[in-house]
């Protein structure tokens, strides 16, 4: 199916594989001048390393801790200043506050991971405006408050992953429902909408039946899960793409009459998902290494702030361990092609 692109990064366990089926990370921070103004990232030209600061959708959540993980270790790299903010629960306007406050801090950078395309978008300028170099990640706002976005692998890629999973856990037959985080997320409806024309195109015998929403909230999700089954009775699948999710429902089903009857994948990480997938609730899942995610992230600031790339479309720059990326004509820097855990390779991963 899938693999990854780049070289592992250390503190991955890969007994199984060879360094090269892994994505690594790193991150920079710390310095004296900022990047960009009014948007035009990189204008300082400065040689130092940046200070950056991360703001995930909400802190607590294992996905966030691990993409931040691999900013910070960047951010040492580098020689910079790492810092980590953010609100306890992913609202639309959550954010904001952390954005202004950073903005009247004087970082360099933001890295952000947005709970809304525009309702931060205000704030995102404005920090833009006094100088900070603005990178999205995991999940971008309207492209035109930000300088770059660092996707984690291309929307048709994900949705393809999630379908292809699926319809081989349940022969490609019967009622399916999806188990997003919120209803405004960029990331997730992007690969909803792709995975349904995926099902209406190929797929004839699949039905969605539902998009259900946990808000990336470990026990709405859970309770969502029991009323997708309660709703359903002929279900024979859930495909949750938000880790979160996923570990909700792969919970709510190993304790119940559904373990082994109803089929679950999505994206998560091994280290939530490893129990599900030894106990037979989960056959298989997909994503990315979140901690690479972080640090090429971290990279990209960097190289924003500093002034190595101006976040043009033919930009290029290096990230540690990562090597070279090239900024594409979307603003956008792509790390990589999802990656399928299963029973076989589940163990050689620790994240």
């Amino acid at each position: 199916m899938f693999s990854f692109q780049h070289r592992a990064r250390r503190g991955l366990a890969l007994t199984a594989f060879a360094a090269g089926t892994a994505l690594a990370l790193s991150a920079c921070s710390g310095g004296d001048d900022a990047g960009s103004d009014g948007g035009d990232a990189g204008g300082g030209g400065s040689e130092e390393a940046a200070s950056i600061t991360f703001l995930p959708k909400s802190l607590g959540n294992p996905y966030f801790d691990t993409s931040n993980a691999g900013g910070a270790d960047a951010v040492e790299e580098l020689g910079g200043t790492f810092e980590e903010v953010g609100p306890s629960e992913a609202s639309p306007t959550s954010q904001v506050s952390f954005i202004e406050t950073a903005a009247q801090q004087g970082v360099d950078a933001l890295v952000v991971s947005a709970n809304d395309p525009e309702a931060i978008c205000d704030a995102l300028n404005e920090a833009r405006d006094v100088g900070v170099a603005v990178v999205t990640f995991d999940s971008d706002t309207n492209p035109e408050c930000r300088d770059l976005f660092v996707n984690q692998a291309t929307a048709e890629g994900i949705a393809q992953a999630q379908v292809d999973l699926i319809t081989e856990q349940i022969d490609d037959s019967g009622q399916i429902a999806i188990l997003s985080a919120s209803a405004n997320a960029t990331n997730q409806n992007a690969w909803i909408e792709l995975m349904e024309a995926e099902l209406d195109a190929n797929h004839p015998d699949v039905e969605l039946v539902e998009v259900a929403y946990g808000d990336d909230d470990d026990q709405t999700s859970f309770d969502k899960t029991a009323a997708l089954l309660q709703t359903y009775p002929e279900l024979e699948g859930i495909v949750s793409p938000t880790t979160v999710g996923i570990a909700a429902a792969a919970r709510y089903l190993s304790t119940s009459e559904y373990q082994g009857e109803v089929a679950l994948t999505g994206l998560g990480t091994p280290n939530q998902m490893r129990e599900y997938v030894e106990d037979g609730t989960v056959e298989a899942f997909a994503l990315w290494n979140p901690a690479d995610l972080g640090y090429l992230s971290a990279y990209a600031a960097n190289a924003l702030a500093t002034g190595e790339i101006s976040g043009e479309a033919g930009d290029t720059f290096e990230a540690g361990e990562l090597g070279s990326y090239e900024v594409d004509e979307e603003g956008t820097v792509l790390l990589g092609d999802p990656f399928v855990f299963d029973a076989d390779n589940i163990g050689d991963f620790d994240f």
